[in-house]
C-alpha cells in the first residue's frame, strides 16, 4: 500500500529536477555534433547568379563564416546589422545560406537592409540546412582554412557575441596559418 504512494512521489520529485535543470539551459547553446568535424558539402545556385552554383568547395583554404538566414525570419531582421559590421571587418568572407525562402524575396530583403554576404546560396527545399543540423534560422558558423566546422552559433549575433566570440575567433584561426 505505501509504495503505491511513494511511486508517484518519487517519479513526481525527478520530473521537478530534470524540469528545474532544463530551465537553466540556454537553448542557443544547444552542443552541435559538427564541432571539430569536416564541414557538411553543399553545392546549391547562388542567389545573385542563377547560372553559378556555390560549393564548400570554393571557400576551402579560408576562414569563412557561413550564416543561415531567410527573408521570412524576424530574428534575421535582428541581427542584420551585425552581420553587416562583420562584412565590414573583412576578416573572412561572411557567405549567406538562405534557407526555405523565395530568392525573390530574399533578393528584396537584401537590397532594402543592405547585402552582408561575400555570396549567398539558395537552400530552396532546406535539405543543406538540415545537412548542416540547422534548428532554426538564424544560426552561424564558423569553418577554418581545413574545411572543419570550429563554432555554431544558434539564434540571432549580437554586438556582443560578435566582438567576444566570433571576430576574436576568426582573428585566430587565420593566425594559425599564418
Amino acid at each position: 500500500m505505501k509504495t503505491r504512494f511513494v511511486i508517484p512521489i518519487v517519479v513526481f520529485a525527478v520530473l521537478v529536477v530534470f524540469l528545474g535543470i532544463g530551465l537553466k539551459l540556454d537553448p542557443r547553446k544547444v552542443p552541435s555534433p559538427f564541432i571539430g568535424k569536416p564541414a557538411p558539402e553543399f553545392s546549391l545556385p547562388s542567389l545573385h547568379n542563377v547560372h553559378a552554383n556555390l560549393s564548400t568547395q570554393d571557400f576551402t583554404g579560408s576562414v569563412w563564416v557561413l550564416n543561415v538566414w531567410a527573408s521570412w525570419c524576424v530574428a534575421c531582421r535582428a541581427e542584420h546589422e551585425v552581420l553587416q559590421d562583420l562584412a565590414s571587418e573583412d576578416l573572412a568572407p561572411v557567405i549567406g545560406l538562405n534557407y526555405k525562402d523565395h530568392p525573390n524575396d530574399a533578393k528584396r530583403w537584401l537590397r532594402q537592409l543592405g547585402d552582408p554576404y561575400q555570396a549567398s546560396a539558395v537552400d530552396a527545399d532546406g535539405k543543406a540546412g538540415i545537412d548542416w543540423g540547422v534548428y532554426g534560422v538564424p544560426e552561424t558558423f564558423v569553418i577554418d582554412q581545413q574545411g572543419i566546422v570550429r563554432y555554431k552559433h544558434i539564434g540571432p549575433i549580437t554586438t556582443e557575441d560578435l566582438h567576444e566570440t566570433i571576430i576574436p575567433l576568426v582573428k585566430t584561426l587565420k593566425e594559425k596559418r599564418a
